[in-house]
């Protein structure tokens, strides 16, 4: 008896873990940038659809690089119009106030690099430093709404698009 269920217990976790695996895959196939139609927008400009969690880099008048981000959490978001202001590689951080006053055990600064960095491997400012398009050390964030207003990229998706854009590129923020 004992042997039967073992065997039935060892079967249960093979399929179980083939359907976990199935579902990773094709999560993460929706979870990688692409060219897609896009329109409505001059080239160059970077919208953000926080609704649909992705960031968009407008190639020309039809096309665009589809990013998935991680957004702001409810009442966190925001939407609007801004410019690159900064751009930074392996930027420390400085917690702002509202992120203090929620984590008062966060030191002033983290270094860039540092693992409990959640700049990642680069940062686009926006509105003063209010917020910004950066990477992020917390993969498993992209594709929520998770942040405190900034953008989250995957970490090759930043430099990516770090490399493609300029002081003062529009940022637009949609819902």
């Amino acid at each position: 008896m004992a042997f039967v269920l073992r065997r039935a217990v060892i079967f249960i976790a093979i399929v179980l873990a083939g359907a976990l695996l199935a579902a990773v895959v094709a999560h993460s196939a929706t979870l990688e940038r692409d060219i897609v139609a896009f329109s409505g927008f001059a080239p160059g400009t970077i919208v953000v659809k926080t609704g649909e969690r992705r960031l968009y880099y407008v190639i020309d008048a039809q096309r665009a690089l589809r990013f998935p981000v991680g957004v702001g959490r409810g009442g966190r978001t925001w939407t609007g119009t801004a410019h690159v202001e900064g751009k930074y590689v392996r930027p420390a951080w400085s917690p702002p106030q509202e992120i203090r006053r929620a984590h008062p055990g966060l030191p002033r600064v983290i270094a860039g690099g540092a693992a409990n960095n959640p700049m990642g491997a680069a940062a686009l400012t926006l509105r003063g430093g209010e917020y910004a398009i950066h990477g992020t050390n917390r993969p498993a964030s992209i594709g929520g709404f998770v942040s405190y207003g900034c953008i989250r990229m995957y970490n090759r998706d930043i430099v990516e698009l770090f490399s493609m854009v300029d002081i003062g590129t529009p940022v637009i923020v949609e819902r």
